[in-house]
């Protein structure tokens, strides 16, 4: 089976986390986490967004940008921002692949998506709106990756995908 990661840059917001490994337990995913985060990775909204799902959990946690770039040189990573230019469901996803989310008030820097402009992503939605909830964008832009996969070994109407 071939393998996916969410990664968020500075979240913010322990709800949002929480939410979001949630749906990287239930997909799969593995969850990578870039401080400084704007919550301890114990508080108690986090956990009870997350329910009893920690044990299901790849977690890696990365001091910086530097940290998580060194300790997956080879990663190839989608920077989801409105600014990006390509729609995320026209881009066909490699088997290994990272999918990089900001912080809640301010997403990605610039610098980083000017560095990769051909990688960033967006979500369409109407003209005037700021944004998605992360945890949500999270959501939509996981389950692309498994509908393109063919929901792999996802369970459909009680039966384990191939």
């Amino acid at each position: 089976m071939s393998h996916f990661h969410i990664v968020l840059l500075e979240p913010e917001i322990p709800q949002n986390t929480g939410n979001i490994a949630r749906t990287c337990a239930a997909t799969g995913a593995s969850l990578h986490l870039i401080k400084p985060l704007g919550f301890s990775i114990d508080d108690k909204h986090m956990k009870r967004a997350g329910l009893d799902y920690w044990d299901s959990l790849d977690l890696h946690v990365y001091e910086n940008l530097a940290d998580f770039e060194a300790r997956n040189p080879n990663a190839c990573v989608y920077y989801f921002s409105k600014k990006g230019h390509h729609v995320y469901a026209d881009i066909q996803y490699p088997d290994e692949v990272y999918l990089m989310f900001g912080k809640e008030s301010v997403g990605l820097p610039e610098d980083l998506l000017k560095e990769h402009e051909d990688h960033c992503l967006r979500m369409p939605m109407r003209e005037g709106l700021r944004s998605l909830n992360l945890s949500n964008t999270v959501a939509i832009a996981a389950y692309e990756v498994l509908r393109q996969r063919n929901f792999e070994g996802m369970e459909i109407e009680g039966h384990l995908t191939k």
